[in-house]
């Protein structure tokens, strides 16, 4: 290939170094594998998850359109970098006449295109930083659904456990009932409150039916997402769930770049840069060489020619006018270039956000499972002690009431924090571009 370096059309793509700073929260890892170095098997050890991630990376919708776009890139790489060789073809033509003899040629031809000034060239490399775009971008479905199954999975898990919870304490509540009546019966407590347990038992029974439908509706959504509304949705227990080591390490900066959105981004840019290149290109003389052989016959047989033919040709044809078409388009290339510029920043801030806020969203839940867990030990014995003292004195009955309400919300809670501090894992990961194998 001939090249002319003044041109400076053969300027290479430099990547582009990550400035956003978030090192006070991401340092580096140094006791293990990085997160973002985890594959989803490793990180989701959960077996029937596992079996939902890969029902869902076989069949969902949004994965296989973006795989069909990584085709559809590589499609065009394909035909860029074939646009370099010379384009051949079989050219026949032939003329009668009643007055003359009749004549038919016959032959190949090839054409081709010195990519002196680099078009072609630039056009090939911008469509390799389109196909590695639509391989980021299949990456990031692929993330982004295994993160979404996996928040989907550890959600009914939650709601799983917060059922128990109210189920368990409706039998409390039948219980209390019981007692309370026989307490009446005795002259120790009156009819209020029996009423009131009564009352106390309904709330939370209407809260199990609350749970259950929305256990139903989550199981539908994720029947969705795989794809398959037949899917078993046997699962785990909120308490058996354990995530690598590695999360209570520190992460590196450089995770960002993993990210498939952020390289999606840059590769976004690169495109961006090598079309500024092709507008340039439209300023300077293409050249084309074009050659035929072939054999003439006249009035007999194509199998027997009457004479051979050949010929070659060269052109050069250099832009004068152009209606300010070739201006146009350079500055639209480069404004382009400066949207994907920004396009790109922005998307290093929002990545860096987004590991910020998982890690303090961790950070909080776990804090506040401490916290949920001496809650719960405190009215655990609360409502045995007020028990004691209603048996053995005049301690009104509501009292307990009163503990086992607060017990049931401190219990509910502490569920909700559970999946609030697994939610942020799975965001944290999600964030740090983790979710392949």
């Amino acid at each position: 290939m001939l090249v002319t370096n003044g041109c400076g059309l053969y300027s290479k793509y430099e990547h582009q170094p990550i400035e956003y700073d978030i090192s006070q929260i991401c340092v580096q890892d140094t006791t293990g594998s990085p997160i973002s170095a985890l594959s989803w098997r490793e990180f989701f050890t959960d077996s029937f998850l596992a079996q939902w991630i890969e029902c869902g990376l076989k069949s969902n919708t949004d994965l296989r359109i973006a795989q069909h776009k990584v085709n559809e890139a590589n499609a065009t790489l394909y035909a860029s970098k074939l646009a370099l060789l010379p384009s051949v073809s079989l050219d026949a033509d032939g003329t009668t006449s009643t007055n003359s003899e009749s004549r038919f040629t016959i032959g190949p031809s090839a054409k081709w295109e010195l990519d002196i000034f680099g078009k072609q060239h630039n056009l090939r490399l911008g469509a390799e930083a389109s196909f590695y775009a639509s391989q980021s971008y299949l990456q990031a479905v692929q993330t982004s659904l295994i993160a979404s199954i996996a928040d989907g999975y550890y959600t009914l898990l939650m709601l799983d456990e917060q059922l128990a919870i109210s189920e368990r304490t409706l039998k409390t509540w039948e219980e209390n009932i019981r007692v309370l009546q026989a307490l009446k019966r005795a002259g120790r407590t009156n009819e209020a409150a029996v009423l009131q347990a009564r009352a106390n038992r309904m709330k939370v029974e209407a809260s199990t039916l609350t749970l259950k439908d929305q256990i139903k509706a989550q199981e539908n959504a994720i029947r969705a997402l795989l794809l398959n509304p037949a899917a078993d949705m046997r699962r785990g227990k909120l308490a058996d769930q354990v995530f690598p080591v590695a999360i209570t390490a520190g992460i590196s900066m450089d995770c960002l770049s993993n990210r498939p959105d952020v390289r999606e981004a840059e590769f976004k840019l690169q495109k961006h840069f090598y079309d500024i290149n092709v507008a340039r290109s439209a300023f300077y003389p293409s050249i084309v060489l074009s050659g035929n052989a072939g054999w003439i016959t006249s009035a007999g047989s194509i199998a027997n020619p009457a004479a051979w033919v050949a010929n070659a040709l060269g052109s050069l044809a250099a832009p004068l006018f152009n209606k300010g078409i070739n201006k146009s388009n350079l500055k639209i290339a480069e404004t382009e270039y400066e949207i994907a510029s920004l396009e790109f920043q922005q998307k290093l801030i929002d990545a860096g956000t987004e590991v910020n806020d998982a890690i303090t969203s961790w950070q909080t839940a776990k804090e506040r499972l401490i916290l949920d867990k001496k809650q719960i030990v405190a009215l655990q014995g609360a409502v045995h002690n007020t028990r004691l003292l209603m048996r053995n004195s005049n301690t009104n009955y509501l009292e307990v009431l009163t503990a086992q309400q607060r017990l049931l919300e401190a219990e509910l809670t502490e569920a909700t924090d559970n999946y609030n501090a697994i939610q942020s894992i799975i965001t944290l990961y999600h964030a740090l571009g983790g979710g392949t194998e």
